[in-house]
């Protein structure tokens, strides 16, 4: 398993933690990571910093979701499900680099080892209606202006 997945599965974890167990960000982190000290730098760097974005941008990250999770409010979605979805938009916010697929595809991964059958095809369908609307509301970049020449 790479490290980008490991990352993603201790963030769903350290989530999954603080949703039901109704913790805080810092007490889930607190007790998370003294059971795992022997993790390299970069999995739990990258795991802190999905969990970091998720927890920080929480309410956004929800509204997002529940705008794309056609029928179903947060309370009702299965837990697993509901933070494979927060853990996946905060890498859609956080790094946007990655690409969306990619992102969707590690999530459908993590799903299948973590949740039911039916859940990926949920998660596949919020997952990527969110990744086209924040692909056609990104800012585009600028176009390049030609540098000015000047006759002599």
């Amino acid at each position: 398993m790479g490290t980008r997945r490991k990352s993603r599965e201790l963030c769903l974890q350290m989530l999954f933690q603080g949703d039901m167990g109704k913790q805080s960000p810092e007490e889930v982190r607190k007790t998370f990571w003294n059971e795992r000290s022997t993790l390299d730098d970069e999995t739990r760097g990258f795991a802190d910093d999905l969990f970091r974005v998720a927890t920080d941008r929480h309410q956004e990250i929800d509204d997002i979701i529940q705008k794309h999770a056609q029928h179903w409010r947060m309370e009702r979605m299965a837990a697993v499900d509901r933070n494979v979805l927060r853990c996946s938009v905060a890498e859609f916010l956080a790094y946007p680099a990655t690409p969306r697929p990619v992102v969707i595809n590690e999530a459908l991964e993590i799903a299948r080892k973590f949740s039911s059958p039916e859940s990926v095809q949920f998660i596949n369908g919020v997952l990527d209606s969110v990744g086209k609307e924040l692909t056609s509301t990104a800012s585009p970049r600028p176009a390049r202006t030609p540098a000015r020449t000047t006759k002599s």
